[in-house]
This record gives C-alpha cells, sequence and structure tokens, in this order.
C-alpha cells in the first residue's frame, strides 16, 4: 500500500468524524467503531448500532495522556507512571473523571475508561481529531469483528466509513483495569 493512498484513507476517516460520522476502524486487537467523544448524537449512534444501554459507559481511545487530562480528577504520579508503563497487550484504564463528562462516555459512573493506543493508525487518527470513543465493532452478544467483512457483515451501509487497515497482532479486545490493580476485564 503506497503512503499517498494511506493517507487518503486516513482523511476519509477524518472528515467523517468531524462531519459527525461513526466509522470503523482496526484496533490493537479487534476492529472498533468510533466517533468523536464529544459528538452526543454519533454516541447515541453506536449504542443504537450496538445496542447497547448507554449506562455500561464507552471507552475513549487517545494517543497520550495530555489529550485527555483536562477532563480527568488529578492523577498521583505513581499512578501517571503506571498508565505510561508499557505491557505486552492493550489495556484499558479506568480514571476518575470530572462532573462535566458526558453520560453518554461515562454511563452511571464517575470514572471514564481511557485506552491509549499503540496501533500506528489509531494514533494517527487521535493525532488528527483527539480522543474517539472506541467499542468493539459488533451489536451485543455477538462476537467482535476481526476484519473489514466482518463490520460489513454486521453494520452493512450504516457507517459513514471502514477505514481500511490491519489489526495490531492480539486476538481480543483490551484488558481493562483500575488504578489500583484489579483487572475488570
Amino acid at each position: 500500500m503506497s503512503e499517498p493512498f494511506e493517507n487518503s484513507h486516513l482523511q476519509q476517516a477524518v472528515s467523517r468524524l468531524q462531519t459527525g460520522g461513526v466509522i470503523a476502524y482496526p484496533t490493537e486487537g479487534v476492529w472498533g467503531l468510533g466517533c468523536l467523544w464529544t459528538d452526543e448524537v454519533a454516541i447515541k449512534e453506536i449504542l443504537r448500532l450496538k445496542q447497547r444501554p448507554l449506562e455500561k459507559g464507552m471507552i475513549v481511545l487517545c494517543a497520550q495522556l495530555s489529550d485527555i487530562e483536562a477532563f480527568l480528577l488529578p492523577l498521583s504520579t505513581e499512578h501517571q507512571q503506571q498508565i505510561a508503563q508499557q505491557y505486552p497487550h492493550p489495556v484499558t484504564w479506568i480514571l476518575p473523571c470530572k462532573s462535566s463528562v458526558s453520560e453518554s462516555v461515562r454511563g452511571q459512573h464517575n470514572s471514564i475508561a481511557v485506552r491509549f493506543s499503540r496501533h500506528p493508525q489509531v494514533q494517527e487518527l487521535c493525532a488528527a481529531v483527539g480522543p474517539i470513543i472506541s467499542t468493539s465493532a459488533n451489536p451485543t452478544g455477538l462476537a467482535a469483528a476481526m476484519s473489514a467483512e466482518d463490520v460489513r457483515q454486521y453494520f452493512n451501509d450504516q457507517l459513514s466509513y471502514i477505514l481500511p487497515g490491519e489489526l495490531g497482532g492480539y486476538s481480543k479486545p483490551s484488558e481493562i483495569r483500575t488504578l489500583d490493580g484489579q483487572r475488570v476485564r
């Protein structure tokens, strides 16, 4: 795949996100659905597509802590170091957030789930538009999409764009952890 070809796909995904779209994209382990994390209408569309209850909350995907830090309660240096550690698999962190974070993102919680992606395309996407919502590309109760074809089978023409690319080598969604070391998933 040539560089301009990749850039045109990334530009297309960015454009769709910026105009309120819901896109699918490859992540470290499974295909994800996403939108701008501040776009309430698009978040509701993801919830509808997935048949997912609002109360559960959503994962916010970022390239780095500074992308989301203004929306979090202060983190200790120890917690910041814990988040920055390199794990052998993708990790989503449950982080305490300010009350101004939308209920559609945090659900019934006083925290948000945040993953700092190491997937190159996701990093480029987040660098271009900021944090995005990330949830597995599948209706609730069905297996996570492992290919663009799986995404098409689940959602047909209901998405604004499917960003071509490859998964990052893991075979399941990210592990979810709390700052006190508990593994949620």
